[in-house]
Protein backbone atom coordinates (compact mmCIF):
# COMPACT_ATOMS: atom_id res chain seq x y z
CA UNK A 1 0.00 0.00 0.00
CA UNK A 2 1.85 3.37 -0.87
CA UNK A 3 1.79 6.35 1.39
CA UNK A 4 2.01 9.81 1.09
CA UNK A 5 5.53 9.48 1.86
CA UNK A 6 5.96 7.60 -1.21
CA UNK A 7 4.56 9.78 -3.43
CA UNK A 8 6.59 12.76 -2.01
CA UNK A 9 9.68 10.92 -3.15
CA UNK A 10 8.70 10.14 -6.59
CA UNK A 11 7.58 13.28 -7.69
CA UNK A 12 11.04 14.72 -5.42
CA UNK A 13 8.55 17.32 -3.20
CA UNK A 14 7.47 17.34 0.62
CA UNK A 15 5.11 15.43 2.15
CA UNK A 16 3.46 19.07 2.86
CA UNK A 17 3.29 19.35 -0.82
CA UNK A 18 1.64 16.24 -1.81
CA UNK A 19 -0.90 17.60 0.77
CA UNK A 20 -1.35 21.08 -0.65
CA UNK A 21 -2.12 19.37 -3.52
CA UNK A 22 -4.56 16.45 -2.47
CA UNK A 23 -6.42 19.89 -0.39
CA UNK A 24 -6.42 21.74 -4.07
CA UNK A 25 -4.28 24.58 -2.64
CA UNK A 26 -3.91 27.84 -4.99
CA UNK A 27 -0.45 28.22 -3.72
CA UNK A 28 0.85 24.93 -5.69
CA UNK A 29 2.49 25.78 -9.35
CA UNK A 30 0.48 24.09 -11.76
CA UNK A 31 3.85 22.37 -12.85
CA UNK A 32 4.56 20.74 -9.15
CA UNK A 33 0.62 20.07 -9.52
CA UNK A 34 0.84 17.92 -12.56
CA UNK A 35 4.12 16.26 -11.09
CA UNK A 36 2.52 14.86 -8.30
CA UNK A 37 -0.44 14.02 -9.72
CA UNK A 38 1.52 11.89 -12.17
CA UNK A 39 3.18 10.16 -9.27
CA UNK A 40 -0.53 9.61 -7.61
CA UNK A 41 -1.55 8.12 -10.54
CA UNK A 42 1.79 5.58 -11.13
CA UNK A 43 1.70 4.62 -7.22
CA UNK A 44 -1.87 4.17 -7.15
CA UNK A 45 -2.22 6.05 -4.14
CA UNK A 46 -5.32 6.10 -2.34
CA UNK A 47 -5.78 9.03 0.39
CA UNK A 48 -8.32 8.05 3.08
CA UNK A 49 -10.23 10.33 6.03
CA UNK A 50 -7.34 10.35 8.22
CA UNK A 51 -4.33 11.40 5.93
CA UNK A 52 -6.52 13.81 4.62
CA UNK A 53 -7.15 15.75 7.66
CA UNK A 54 -3.13 15.35 8.65
CA UNK A 55 -2.69 17.30 5.36
CA UNK A 56 -4.17 20.03 7.06
CA UNK A 57 -2.86 19.07 10.83
CA UNK A 58 -3.04 21.45 12.94
CA UNK A 59 0.54 20.86 14.97
CA UNK A 60 -0.13 22.40 18.27
CA UNK A 61 -2.02 19.45 19.74
CA UNK A 62 -0.90 16.01 20.54
CA UNK A 63 -3.12 13.37 20.86
CA UNK A 64 -3.48 10.65 23.47
CA UNK A 65 -4.94 7.11 23.95
CA UNK A 66 -5.21 5.47 27.23
CA UNK A 67 -7.12 2.72 28.58
CA UNK A 68 -8.80 4.59 31.51
CA UNK A 69 -7.84 7.37 32.88
CA UNK A 70 -9.36 6.64 36.35
CA UNK A 71 -6.32 4.39 36.65
CA UNK A 72 -3.49 5.96 38.37
CA UNK A 73 -1.04 4.36 35.47
CA UNK A 74 -2.70 6.09 33.05
CA UNK A 75 -2.85 9.29 35.30
CA UNK A 76 0.48 9.63 35.16
CA UNK A 77 0.86 8.82 31.77
CA UNK A 78 -1.21 11.66 30.07
CA UNK A 79 0.38 14.14 33.18
CA UNK A 80 4.09 13.29 31.61
CA UNK A 81 2.44 13.50 27.94
CA UNK A 82 0.95 17.21 29.13
CA UNK A 83 4.60 18.38 30.89
CA UNK A 84 5.80 17.49 27.34
CA UNK A 85 3.33 19.25 25.53
CA UNK A 86 3.30 22.34 27.88
CA UNK A 87 7.07 22.97 27.33
CA UNK A 88 6.44 23.06 23.52
CA UNK A 89 4.11 25.41 23.90
CA UNK A 90 0.92 22.66 22.87
CA UNK A 91 -1.67 21.04 24.33
CA UNK A 92 -3.33 17.84 24.19
CA UNK A 93 -6.48 15.81 23.27
CA UNK A 94 -7.35 12.71 24.96
CA UNK A 95 -9.08 9.29 23.54
CA UNK A 96 -10.30 6.68 25.73
CA UNK A 97 -10.03 3.29 24.33
CA UNK A 98 -11.62 0.80 27.62
CA UNK A 99 -9.42 -2.15 26.31
CA UNK A 100 -12.23 -2.62 23.17
CA UNK A 101 -10.75 -2.77 20.09
CA UNK A 102 -13.93 -0.34 18.74
CA UNK A 103 -13.51 2.39 21.35
CA UNK A 104 -9.70 2.20 19.88
CA UNK A 105 -9.93 2.65 17.02
CA UNK A 106 -12.38 5.42 17.51
CA UNK A 107 -10.23 7.38 19.77
CA UNK A 108 -7.44 7.21 17.68
CA UNK A 109 -9.84 8.36 14.22
CA UNK A 110 -10.91 11.43 16.58
CA UNK A 111 -7.98 12.11 17.39
CA UNK A 112 -6.37 12.48 13.93
CA UNK A 113 -10.05 14.37 12.52
CA UNK A 114 -9.08 16.87 15.40
CA UNK A 115 -6.06 17.15 13.19
CA UNK A 116 -3.35 15.87 16.08
CA UNK A 117 0.23 15.80 14.36
CA UNK A 118 1.89 13.99 16.56
CA UNK A 119 -0.48 10.87 18.99
CA UNK A 120 1.09 8.86 21.99
CA UNK A 121 -1.20 5.73 21.30
CA UNK A 122 -1.70 2.83 24.57
CA UNK A 123 -3.83 0.27 22.43
CA UNK A 124 -3.95 -3.12 23.74
CA UNK A 125 -6.93 -4.58 21.71
CA UNK A 126 -6.31 -3.39 18.14
CA UNK A 127 -4.84 -5.68 16.28
CA UNK A 128 -0.90 -5.55 14.82
CA UNK A 129 -1.67 -5.23 11.32
CA UNK A 130 -4.30 -2.26 12.27
CA UNK A 131 -1.74 -1.05 14.35
CA UNK A 132 0.96 -1.26 11.54
CA UNK A 133 -1.47 0.59 9.26
CA UNK A 134 -1.96 3.35 11.32
CA UNK A 135 1.89 4.09 11.63
CA UNK A 136 2.73 3.56 8.48
CA UNK A 137 -0.17 6.53 7.23
CA UNK A 138 0.98 8.87 10.78
CA UNK A 139 3.83 9.93 10.68
CA UNK A 140 3.66 11.33 14.56
CA UNK A 141 2.63 8.18 15.86
CA UNK A 142 4.14 6.64 18.64
CA UNK A 143 3.28 3.06 20.33
CA UNK A 144 3.92 3.16 24.25
CA UNK A 145 3.97 -0.10 26.52
CA UNK A 146 3.44 -2.55 23.03
CA UNK A 147 6.17 -3.42 20.40
CA UNK A 148 5.05 -3.40 16.63
CA UNK A 149 7.01 -5.29 14.68
CA UNK A 150 8.60 -3.33 11.63
CA UNK A 151 8.06 0.12 13.54
CA UNK A 152 9.86 -1.35 16.81
CA UNK A 153 12.03 2.38 16.76
CA UNK A 154 8.63 4.15 17.59
CA UNK A 155 7.13 1.50 20.16
CA UNK A 156 8.35 2.55 23.61
CA UNK A 157 7.75 -0.35 25.98
CA UNK A 158 9.15 -2.48 29.40
CA UNK A 159 10.36 -5.76 29.58
CA UNK A 160 7.48 -6.77 31.86
CA UNK A 161 8.82 -10.56 31.89
CA UNK A 162 12.38 -9.05 33.48
CA UNK A 163 10.11 -7.54 36.11
CA UNK A 164 8.38 -10.64 36.90
CA UNK A 165 11.24 -12.73 37.35
CA UNK A 166 13.36 -10.28 39.53
CA UNK A 167 10.23 -10.34 41.76
CA UNK A 168 9.67 -13.87 42.36
CA UNK A 169 13.90 -14.40 41.82
CA UNK A 170 13.46 -12.17 45.66
CA UNK A 171 10.94 -14.31 47.10
CA UNK A 172 12.84 -17.42 46.02
CA UNK A 173 16.03 -16.16 47.83
CA UNK A 174 13.82 -15.15 50.79
CA UNK A 175 13.53 -18.68 51.39
CA UNK A 176 9.83 -19.04 50.13
CA UNK A 177 9.52 -22.38 48.92
CA UNK A 178 5.46 -22.16 47.92
CA UNK A 179 4.94 -19.05 45.56
CA UNK A 180 1.56 -18.47 43.53
CA UNK A 181 1.33 -15.79 41.36
CA UNK A 182 -2.02 -13.56 40.79
CA UNK A 183 -2.22 -12.16 36.94
CA UNK A 184 -4.98 -10.56 35.24
CA UNK A 185 -7.55 -12.24 33.17
CA UNK A 186 -7.80 -9.62 30.21
CA UNK A 187 -5.84 -10.73 26.90
CA UNK A 188 -2.87 -8.53 26.41
CA UNK A 189 0.79 -8.96 25.59
CA UNK A 190 1.51 -7.76 29.31
CA UNK A 191 -0.01 -10.73 31.07
CA UNK A 192 1.76 -13.04 29.36
CA UNK A 193 4.90 -11.58 29.87
CA UNK A 194 4.53 -10.99 33.48
CA UNK A 195 3.39 -14.75 33.79
CA UNK A 196 5.96 -15.92 32.27
CA UNK A 197 8.39 -14.17 33.90
CA UNK A 198 7.17 -15.58 37.23
CA UNK A 199 7.16 -18.86 35.39
CA UNK A 200 10.90 -18.64 33.99
CA UNK A 201 12.02 -17.96 37.90
CA UNK A 202 10.45 -21.04 39.04
CA UNK A 203 12.19 -23.17 36.19
CA UNK A 204 15.47 -21.67 36.61
CA UNK A 205 15.58 -22.36 39.92
CA UNK A 206 14.18 -26.03 39.79
CA UNK A 207 10.73 -25.30 41.63
CA UNK A 208 7.49 -27.01 40.68
CA UNK A 209 4.95 -25.52 38.63
CA UNK A 210 1.55 -25.44 40.91
CA UNK A 211 -1.04 -24.96 38.49
CA UNK A 212 -3.87 -24.29 41.25
CA UNK A 213 -1.11 -21.91 42.77
CA UNK A 214 -1.75 -19.50 39.69
CA UNK A 215 -4.85 -17.34 39.05
CA UNK A 216 -6.80 -15.12 36.97
CA UNK A 217 -8.92 -11.89 37.42
CA UNK A 218 -9.82 -8.74 36.24
CA UNK A 219 -6.37 -6.01 37.14
CA UNK A 220 -7.90 -4.13 40.08
CA UNK A 221 -8.83 -4.33 43.57
CA UNK A 222 -12.03 -6.59 43.67
CA UNK A 223 -9.85 -9.04 41.42
CA UNK A 224 -6.75 -9.10 44.02
CA UNK A 225 -9.35 -10.15 46.41
CA UNK A 226 -11.38 -12.47 44.59
CA UNK A 227 -7.82 -14.27 43.46
CA UNK A 228 -6.60 -14.45 46.70
CA UNK A 229 -9.33 -15.77 48.28
CA UNK A 230 -9.19 -18.29 45.09
CA UNK A 231 -5.57 -19.29 46.28
CA UNK A 232 -6.39 -19.21 49.75
CA UNK A 233 -9.28 -21.99 49.08
CA UNK A 234 -6.76 -24.37 46.67
CA UNK A 235 -3.66 -24.26 48.20
CA UNK A 236 -2.88 -24.78 52.01
CA UNK A 237 0.87 -24.18 52.30
CA UNK A 238 1.46 -20.71 50.38
CA UNK A 239 3.72 -18.40 51.75
CA UNK A 240 4.04 -15.79 49.12
CA UNK A 241 2.55 -13.82 46.17
CA UNK A 242 3.89 -12.31 42.86
CA UNK A 243 0.94 -9.84 41.58
CA UNK A 244 -0.08 -8.36 38.36
CA UNK A 245 0.10 -5.09 39.88
CA UNK A 246 -0.54 -2.76 42.92
CA UNK A 247 -4.17 -2.73 42.79
CA UNK A 248 -4.29 -6.69 42.49
CA UNK A 249 -1.83 -6.59 45.38
CA UNK A 250 -3.69 -4.18 47.38
CA UNK A 251 -6.71 -6.45 47.26
CA UNK A 252 -5.02 -9.46 47.86
CA UNK A 253 -3.53 -7.99 51.27
CA UNK A 254 -7.12 -6.99 52.23
CA UNK A 255 -8.16 -10.73 51.78
CA UNK A 256 -5.12 -11.87 53.69
CA UNK A 257 -6.05 -9.27 56.97
CA UNK A 258 -8.90 -10.29 57.39
CA UNK A 259 -8.27 -14.21 57.67
CA UNK A 260 -5.62 -13.27 60.09
CA UNK A 261 -2.88 -13.76 58.00
CA UNK A 262 -0.15 -11.16 58.89
CA UNK A 263 1.68 -9.39 56.39
CA UNK A 264 4.48 -9.81 56.05
CA UNK A 265 5.63 -11.96 58.89
CA UNK A 266 3.46 -15.42 57.84
CA UNK A 267 3.04 -14.55 53.69
CA UNK A 268 4.87 -11.89 51.77
CA UNK A 269 3.33 -10.02 48.71
CA UNK A 270 5.47 -8.39 45.53
CA UNK A 271 3.40 -6.05 43.35
CA UNK A 272 4.06 -4.31 39.94
CA UNK A 273 4.08 -1.12 38.52
CA UNK A 274 5.09 1.26 41.81
CA UNK A 275 1.95 3.24 41.69
CA UNK A 276 1.40 5.83 44.68
CA UNK A 277 -0.89 3.56 46.51
CA UNK A 278 2.41 1.06 46.90
CA UNK A 279 3.51 3.29 49.82
CA UNK A 280 0.20 4.00 51.66
CA UNK A 281 -0.38 0.61 52.09
CA UNK A 282 0.32 -1.78 55.41
CA UNK A 283 2.34 -2.71 55.39
CA UNK A 284 4.37 -0.64 52.53
CA UNK A 285 3.94 -2.89 49.57
CA UNK A 286 7.51 -4.16 47.86
CA UNK A 287 6.86 -3.51 44.21
CA UNK A 288 8.21 -3.49 40.34
CA UNK A 289 8.84 0.21 39.58
CA UNK A 290 7.16 0.53 35.62
CA UNK A 291 8.95 3.90 34.75
CA UNK A 292 5.73 5.21 33.15
CA UNK A 293 6.48 8.70 33.67
CA UNK A 294 10.10 8.15 31.89
CA UNK A 295 8.55 6.36 29.04
CA UNK A 296 5.62 8.58 28.21
CA UNK A 297 8.05 11.40 28.31
CA UNK A 298 9.96 9.78 26.08
CA UNK A 299 6.90 8.38 23.95
CA UNK A 300 5.83 12.26 23.54
CA UNK A 301 9.13 13.59 22.69
CA UNK A 302 9.62 11.47 19.86
CA UNK A 303 5.97 11.53 18.56
CA UNK A 304 6.63 15.51 18.61
CA UNK A 305 10.54 14.55 16.53
CA UNK A 306 8.71 12.25 14.00
CA UNK A 307 6.94 15.34 12.11
CA UNK A 308 10.17 16.92 11.42
CA UNK A 309 10.70 15.44 7.85
CA UNK A 310 14.72 15.20 8.39
CA UNK A 311 14.48 13.28 11.30
CA UNK A 312 16.97 9.93 11.50
CA UNK A 313 15.44 6.86 12.29
CA UNK A 314 15.28 7.08 16.12
CA UNK A 315 16.96 4.06 18.38
CA UNK A 316 14.78 0.89 19.47
CA UNK A 317 14.50 1.69 23.19
CA UNK A 318 12.85 -0.81 25.79
CA UNK A 319 12.57 0.31 29.13
CA UNK A 320 13.80 -1.93 32.00
CA UNK A 321 12.11 -2.54 35.69
CA UNK A 322 13.57 -2.31 39.40
CA UNK A 323 12.90 -4.09 42.24
CA UNK A 324 11.28 -1.29 44.63
CA UNK A 325 11.95 -2.94 48.33
CA UNK A 326 9.54 -1.94 51.12
CA UNK A 327 8.07 -3.63 53.79
CA UNK A 328 5.51 -6.37 52.20
CA UNK A 329 8.43 -8.95 52.00
CA UNK A 330 10.06 -11.56 54.91
CA UNK A 331 12.59 -14.15 55.03
CA UNK A 332 11.04 -17.81 55.80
Amino acid sequence: MSTIRDVAKLANVSVATVSRVLNHSLSVSENTRLVVEQAIAQLAYQPNANAQALAVQNTDTIGVVVTDVTDAFFAILVKAVDKVAEAHQKTILIGIGYHHAEKEREAINTLLRKRCSSLVVHSKALSDDELSHYLNTVQGMVIINRVIKGYEHRCVSLDNQKGTYLATEMLIRYGHQHIAYIGSNHAIFDEVERRNGYLAALKDHNYPIIEQAITLNSPDFEGGEKAMIDLLSYNKNLTAVVAYNDSMAAGAISVLNENNINVPSQFSIIGFDDMPIARYLIPKLTTIRYPIDLMATYAAKLALSLTDEKIITPPVVQFNPTLVRRFSVESR
